[in-house]
């Protein structure tokens, strides 16, 4: 579908990159320009930085780049279409109307969404039925409350292969959609069933208000305990967090659980702020996600060995966020959930209020695979301890924690801050090698996956970035350019259909900005064009010097088949010589 650029220009206005992007991300001015911390990666130290004379953001860490659409479509996981909706709903704008809708992957989102709502509602009715007092039961037994289990839309999908297939069909739903909704799957014949049968249903809605998949438990012994929505248009598992649609607005302190249940327990129990994440692997997606929400973390995970890995894990994961982290040991290897059944919430909050933060959390740890009482076992606690604590940004908390050692220890706390500060230092250098090298892989492998010409021609490449984020940046040199520099003669492939589309939209009267181009290219090509953007912001550059841009292009051209003369016609091959003539004369 293609959009009036009057409605963009609207949407823009209305959603400008400033307010949105600081909605997300805690910006602080620097000059002309605003820094964060990036959402897209972990990191200590701010590399995302927010122009908004371009309206374009830019991620010096891992390269992500972009207008405002750009940005809603990488930190929401939409396509282009959705994040314009988001975008317009966010300034109460009405989409234009579309009568030519060909965008079928946001028409399928939109179906998976559909029938997600609606499986949520039957499998809720049918709790209420006689086949689904087992599950009605079951929750009971839990302690839930029929409140509870209504707030969190708690259901059954009774035993039967076709149950919820019979039912979606009667909606018209297609068997095609509810495969992509990972709600039926397909047999070795072929036919469809469902694949949540028999089991204690939770659905899993995200911060909008839309049911986005479903955990489903069984109820007896058998396996695999849960199943879980896999990926799909509308779900992916490192992107959300089980009830942050209800606990976003508790506040800037968070609980993060295990589990469905804990989290449902807690809820009732008066703990709103609590979440749980879809599996134990952390990826950074789902920890920028949380410190999108919150300032301070409590871990709370079961005590079994599992949990152990789950929470240092999730401590090493979230170190990187800046956030706040504390530990809840939970007495005699409980589960929230049933601590809370046996002991009260007081009780529970007594334990979240007596929490040890990440680093004493770490420090008991290591304390239990170490005894001080001896020399050696001293020297290897000390060393691991001496360890975590290099990790410490904080000199006012490396300080603290070298003053504990030090009389834990007996060794002297002078001694401790040298061993810290060396272990620092060490650090420090093996990330300074490693960024290097990572900073020049990134950019390498932008330009394989974006721009691959770019390796073959890098002064064509060079002086194409360096025109077009200048045309971009100050579009009244277009028509001066477009009299020099044929569109033909732009060396790589990328940048040459880059610059018809500016050629284009100049010929046309219409905005060249980043914002007007987001339809046509994905996220990797935003982010590259707006690498150009930004260096050509940080350069005064005048009509001279985009003719000498333009001058560079046209030789590079001539020079094209210097690394291979034998697939050269005899008029490239003049064009050549006549090249590295004009050359040596300069």
């Amino acid at each position: 579908m293609a959009l009036p650029d009057s409605f963009l220009q609207e949407l823009l206005a209305k959603n400008d990159i400033e307010s949105v992007v600081s909605s997300y991300v805690a910006m602080k001015r620097r000059g002309r320009n605003l820094v964060g911390l990036c959402p897209f990666h972990g990191e200590k130290t701010a590399s995302f930085n927010l122009y908004p004379e371009t309206s374009s953001f830019y991620c010096f860490g891992c390269g992500a780049g972009g207008d405002v659409i750009t940005f809603i479509k990488r930190i929401e996981n939409l396509d282009y279409m959705d994040a314009i909706r988001f975008l317009a709903d966010r300034a109460g704008m009405r989409m234009p109307e579309n009568r030519q809708e060909n965008d079928q992957t946001s028409r399928l989102r939109l179906r998976i969404l559909e029938a997600n709502r609606e499986a949520a509602r039957l499998y809720h009715a049918a709790l209420y039925r006689p086949e689904g007092k087992v599950a009605l039961d079951y929750y009971h037994s839990r302690g839930y409350t029929d409140a509870t289990i209504k707030h969190f839309g708690l259901g059954f999908a009774p035993p039967g292969w076709d149950y919820l297939l019979k039912a979606l069909r009667t909606k018209g739903f297609k068997d095609e959609e509810l495969v992509a909704a990972f709600l039926a799957a397909r047999g070795r014949n072929g036919g469809a069933y469902d694949i949540f049968r028999n089991r204690a249903m939770i659905p899993i809605i995200d911060i909008r208000g839309n049911v986005v998949g479903f955990g489903g438990r069984v109820l007896d012994d058998s396996k695999p305990k849960y199943i879980n929505t896999e990926g799909t248009l509308a779900f992916s598992k490192s992107r959300n967090l089980f009830a942050l649609n209800f606990a976003k607005n508790a506040g800037r302190e968070l609980n993060l659980c295990e589990g469905y249940m804990d989290v449902i327990a807690m809820h009732q129990a008066g703990f709103t702020n609590t979440v749980a994440a879809l599996g134990t692997a952390f990826p950074e997606e789902q920890m920028q996600l949380i410190a999108r929400y919150a300032d301070k973390i409590n871990l709370i995970f079961d005590a079994d060995g599992a949990g152990q890995k789950a929470t240092k894990r999730a401590i090493d994961n979230l170190r990187k966020t800046g956030l706040d982290v504390k530990v809840v040991t939970i007495p005699d290897g409980k589960d929230p959930d049933e601590y809370i059944r046996k002991n009260g919430a007081a009780a529970f909050k007594l334990l979240l209020e007596r929490s040890a933060n990440a680093v004493e959390y770490r420090l008991l740890e290591i304390s239990k695979s170490h005894s001080i009482l001896t020399p050696d076992g001293k020297l290897a606690y000390f060393r691991e301890a001496a360890t975590v604590l290099a990790e410490l940004e904080s000199p006012v908390e490396r300080d603290v924690y070298a003053g504990r050692l030090s009389e834990m220890l007996s060794i002297s706390k002078d001694s401790i801050l040298r061993e810290i500060e060396s272990r620092r230092k060490k650090k420090n250098r093996q990330e300074m090698k490693y960024q290097l090298p990572n900073l020049m892989r990134q950019e390498s492998k932008e330009m394989r996956q974006v721009n691959p010409d770019a390796l073959t021609y890098p002064r064509a490449a060079s002086a194409e970035e360096s025109l077009l984020g200048t045309l971009i940046l100050h579009p009244d040199y277009i028509r001066q350019i477009a009299m020099l520099l044929p569109a033909d003669e732009i060396v790589t492939e990328f940048n040459r259909n880059l610059y018809k589309r500016l050629l284009e939209r100049q010929r046309q009267g219409l905005l060249v900005e980043l914002a007007f181009l987001a339809a046509d290219y994905d996220e990797d090509g935003m982010a590259y064009i707006s690498r150009m953007v930004r260096d050509a912001r940080e350069r005064a550059v005048s009509a001279e010097d985009v003719a000498a841009y333009a001058a560079i292009i046209r030789e590079e051209y001539a020079l094209r088949y210097m690394t291979n003369p034998e697939g050269a016609s005899d008029e490239d091959i003049q064009g050549m010589l006549d090249a590295l003539r004009a050359r040596k004369k300069k």
